[in-house]
């Protein structure tokens, strides 16, 4: 199991204990420092069945100035989340082909 992990975010840091709590012991990912690649992006998509649309921070400042009122196709969002990752919401947890947002954490016990 992966998660990609924000230490700030309450959310995230809810999501990762409701996985240790299980006595699993995640792979963490810091994707703040580690930033997907869009290869990485694309098969997190895949896992999630969403578009890139679906997983934007929409209240980030980043998303206000760069995104807001503009059309972007799908390939130059996961490039505008490649070059600001704060956009890419947290946490995301994978375990095998399938894959959750933690929002609202209890998301991730799909996947026990």
């Amino acid at each position: 199991m992966k998660i990609y992990h924000n230490p700030r975010c309450t959310k995230s840091r809810q999501t990762l204990a409701i996985i240790e709590a299980a006595g699993i012991t995640p792979e963490i990912i810091k994707y703040l420092e580690n930033t997907p690649s869009k290869e990485e992006l694309l098969d997190l998509l895949m896992k999630l069945n969403l578009k890139p649309a679906d997983i934007l921070r929409k209240g980030e400042t980043a998303y206000k100035e760069i995104i807001k009122g503009k059309k972007f196709g799908d390939e130059e969002l996961i490039q505008i989340m490649i070059e600001n990752p704060k956009l890419i919401e947290r946490p995301i947890v994978v375990k095998g082909n399938k894959a959750v947002l933690g929002r609202p954490p209890e998301n991730v016990e799909k996947l026990f």
